[in-house]
């Protein structure tokens, strides 16, 4: 998760983000003359509505996202880019993602050059925070009980491994204890798009994603 800010696009940053492109064009196309390939093309990405391009098949979980409102703005498009099944579980895009957060930066520098007056994207402003909304410091700063966690460890296991192996579904384990209470008081509040873990957080207390923050930071 990225927690800074974008700063302002260089024509350097532009070029720099081609390069990265690169690993996507085998699935996508952009400019001219894109057309949609096994993903759809990304012409006019920023701004628009998820699952809105016609004539290409979405994954039932990207359709249930633009359902639920999914617009591609910039702090969305950065964490689908950083690992796409962390937003979309069952996305088709089978690709790990783009760990490097300037790599990702320079990639979205790029694709803006596609879309109508970028420079009026207000989305793309350098002071827009990027992937996770802060969570203010009195939640962070509560303590969590490790055996509280593990008695409500059970729920999240039966979809998350306890081994740290990601056959799917993003591991858990070893997490930062603020990453993690920042990441389900995103879903929480419905700012990270998932239904099942939507509800999963939304049924947790403060106290209650304190502890197993700390419980899975320990395992």
């Amino acid at each position: 998760m990225l927690f800074g800010v974008f700063p302002a696009f260089s024509q350097n940053d532009v070029e720099a983000g081609a390069k990265v492109f690169r690993t996507c064009k085998s699935c996508h196309s952009i400019g001219p003359d894109a057309a949609n390939r096994t993903g759809p093309h990304l012409n006019d990405l920023f701004g628009r509505a998820a699952g809105s391009i016609e004539d290409f098949k979405y994954s039932k979980d990207m359709m249930r996202a633009a359902n639920g409102g999914l617009v591609w703005d910039i702090e969305h498009i950065d964490m689908f880019i950083e690992k796409p099944k962390s937003l979309i579980f069952k996305t088709r895009m089978a690709f790990r993602g783009v760990k490097d957060p300037v790599d990702r930066a320079n990639l979205m520098a790029f694709l803006r050059q596609f879309s109508d007056d970028p420079s009026n994207i207000p989305e793309a402003e350098p002071t827009m925070a990027a992937v996770d909304p802060d969570v203010h410091p009195l939640i962070l700063a509560i303590e969590g009980d490790k055996e509280y966690g593990a008695y409500l460890s059970g729920e999240c296991t039966t979809c998350h491994r306890v081994d740290g192996e990601d056959d799917g579904i993003p591991s858990i384990v070893g997490w930062d204890v603020e990453d993690f209470v920042t990441a389900l008081h995103a879903y929480k509040n419905g700012h990270r798009l998932h239904q099942v873990m939507e509800m999963t957080a939304k049924r947790l207390s403060e106290e209650e994603i304190a502890s197993l923050a700390v419980y899975f930071s320990e395992l």
